[in-house]
């Protein structure tokens, strides 16, 4: 009996150790099987997939007129009417009353010399010519007494009254007022030009600006000698340079190749180095006649149609010559993107560059623009997308960009 009961009360290893192994074995085919979903789900959305290499493009800002551009040249603003200022007599620059970016107008009084000499030359120039004056008046009254008294003598003469002795008397008198008068009057012709040398002489210790314009550079400074050559060593002959703005036209060098494609009154686009966000209007103004032999090239002035006061000289310009005038549409820059980069299907999207990944973006086109289309929403300037995006890219997919 005892034996018994202790035989029932073995463990059947057996029966014990099969049931977890089979459930292990199940909890590990499931477990595999969704992993395999996942990594497929993964695979599917481009998370786990490898990355993908692409050609990427930048989204540009793009103005109508690249696409009219028949040639496109560089060159410099200049100032098509400039003048060194000088003075015409020598002398110590006492004061200058501008600088360096000074607006001046027609006449204003920029320098002067010291003049303390022709200021006395002037001063005793109207004193002579003041005395003068008081001269002739005293000639005159002379006269109109001598006249009065010659008149009455020759009257008292025909009557015998008077002795003809006295009649000649009052003859040369007469004469002689005369005379005076007319020494006078010489005198103070002589007396004004006088005044007007020394007016002149100390208008010559002024200088002034003989056109509106800007200050572009100081070339003297207070107690330097100016001379009309400046042939001292110490002596300077210009105390300033001014250009006149409304003057300013861009210079390029054309190609004598290109010549063909330029002609006068051609309109063009003017872009400024110094200010890449905007775009001037131009025309030809002048093709210079004669060929520069060093550099095979002609210069072409080209005139600005819109005055702009950040517009200085010598900007380095680019000029686009046109084939036609610009609408005011067409004035303003456009964003697009290579026709390429748009995706076939509709709506149009385009898939965005984030880091080493892509996001399809929808976006609305517009107008074509050569090989580009104009993009109205959904990208900026200056964003990266794929171009020619291969049919296994979807949207989130890692990439690589492939080197040009």
């Amino acid at each position: 009996m005892g034996n018994e009961d202790l035989s029932k009360l073995k463990i059947d290893k057996t029966v014990k150790s099969f049931r977890p192994r089979k459930r292990r074995r199940l909890v590990y085919l499931i477990g595999v099987f969704l992993l395999l979903i996942l990594s497929g789900v993964l695979y599917l959305k481009g998370i786990i997939a490898p990355a993908i290499s692409v050609e990427v493009v930048t989204v540009s800002q793009v103005y109508p007129s690249q696409i009219l551009s028949l040639l496109n040249a560089s060159g410099y603003v200049v100032a098509q009417r400039k003048a060194a200022i000088a003075s015409k007599v020598t002398g110590r620059l006492v004061a200058l009353m501008v600088e360096e970016g000074s607006r001046v107008r027609e006449g204003q009084v920029i320098a002067r010399l010291e003049n303390e000499d022709v200021l006395a030359a002037r001063d005793q120039a109207e004193a002579n010519l003041k005395a003068a004056r008081a001269n002739l008046e005293a000639a005159k009254a002379e006269l109109e007494e001598a006249t009065r008294i010659f008149n009455r003598n020759k009257q008292l003469l025909v009557r015998g009254s008077i002795a003809r002795a006295e009649y000649e008397t009052s003859e040369a008198r007469y004469l002689k007022a005369q005379a005076s008068v007319a020494s006078a009057e010489a005198t103070i012709h002589a007396s004004s030009a006088a005044l007007k040398g020394a007016e002149v002489a100390l208008e010559y210790t002024l200088i002034r600006a003989p056109f509106d314009g800007v200050v572009l550079t100081k070339n003297a400074d207070i107690g330097d000698i100016i001379t009309p050559l400046g042939a001292a060593a110490n002596a300077k002959a210009a105390v300033v340079t001014i250009a006149d703005l409304n003057s300013l036209q861009v210079e390029v060098d054309v190609s004598e190749t290109n010549l063909g494609l330029v002609k006068m009154g051609q309109p063009c686009e003017i872009q400024l180095d110094a200010i890449p966000e905007s775009r001037f209007r131009g025309v030809v103004h002048a093709i210079v006649p004669t060929i520069d032999r060093s550099k095979a090239t002609v210069m072409v002035k080209v005139r600005f149609l819109d005055k702009d006061h950040r517009i200085l000289p010598e900007m380095r310009a680019k000029v686009a010559f046109l084939s036609r005038p610009l609408k005011f549409e067409e004035q303003r820059a456009s964003i697009a993107v290579n026709q390429t980069a748009i995706l076939p299907h509709s709506p149009h999207s385009v898939f965005l560059v984030h880091g080493d990944r892509v996001v399809e973006t929808p976006i609305r086109i517009g107008k074509q623009l050569g090989g580009m289309v104009e993009v109205l929403e959904g990208l900026k300037a200056g964003e990266r997308v794929v171009n020619k995006p291969p049919k296994r890219l979807r949207s989130g997919s890692r990439i690589t960009i492939a080197e040009k």
